[in-house]
């Protein structure tokens, strides 16, 4: 079922729980009644403490998670898909077209450049390869990654070049929805300050973006929406 929506994507009494099959079956509650929204152009920050639950709501929007209760309505095109309903080929095309995902840690592959890496999703997408290596260059040069290293695999990087090279790779698609899971984690004051850039040109162009960040100075510069998920831990 679809509907249409105003915001990019829309939370409504969302819900999770794990259950502990080495502990008697017990249900641990994750969170509960989860609601904000995230319009076009706008950055909101999930704010609290470690084991709040805040990966947890980040992975239920890109469908890793599946929800227990309540809605998660993306907008594709003038429609409104819910994450919490959608079946996996339906998951699969949010991913493709709607949906972006940055975590901390590159998923490296092996033998593969890392100017190809970073050029995939464009690739993938339909775009020409050299056209999508172009504007690879382009953000790679963005995050202060020696060229040098462009034609290299990224297993054998340094970690700060790793998850450089996983930024490059999640900010380059056009995608309306962007989730961020402490990307400037372990970087350095300039390659921060380059992935704030990042993030703004992406508010600039209409993406709707949550973000998990610890740095203070970060979450300063780029939320415009503060959501303490500490108020969602509640058992519901």
């Amino acid at each position: 079922m679809s509907q249409t929506m105003s915001a990019a994507l829309e939370l409504s009494g969302v819900g999770k729980s794990f259950t502990m099959h080495l502990q008697g079956g017990v249900r641990l509650s994750v969170v509960s009644n989860v609601t904000f929204s995230a319009s076009p152009g706008e950055c909101v920050v999930l704010a609290g403490p470690s084991g709040t639950g805040k990966s947890s709501i980040l992975k239920m929007i890109f469908g890793s998670y599946r929800c227990e209760r309540g809605q998660i309505l993306v907008r594709q095109g003038q429609a409104a898909i819910d994450v919490a309903a959608a079946g996996p080929r339906q998951i699969i095309g949010l991913r493709k077209n709607v949906v972006g995902y940055v975590t901390q840690f590159l998923r490296a592959v092996p033998r593969v450049a890392a100017i190809d890496i970073v050029a995939d999703p464009l690739v993938s997408g339909g775009a020409a390869r050299e056209s999508a290596r172009k504007r690879a260059t382009e953000i790679l040069q963005q995050l202060n990654v020696p060229a040098p290293l462009w034609g290299l695999p990224p297993a054998t990087f340094s970690g700060g070049e790793q998850q450089r090279v996983n930024i490059a790779r999640g900010f380059l698609p056009e995608l309306p929805i962007l989730l961020l899971d402490e990307p400037t984690a372990s970087l350095d004051a300039a390659n921060r300050a380059a992935v704030i850039d990042l993030i703004a040109e992406k508010k600039r162009r209409g993406t709707a973006i949550v973000a998990i960040v610890h740095d203070e100075g970060v979450r300063d510069a780029i939320a415009d929406t503060v959501v303490d998920v500490r108020r969602f831990t509640d058992a519901a």
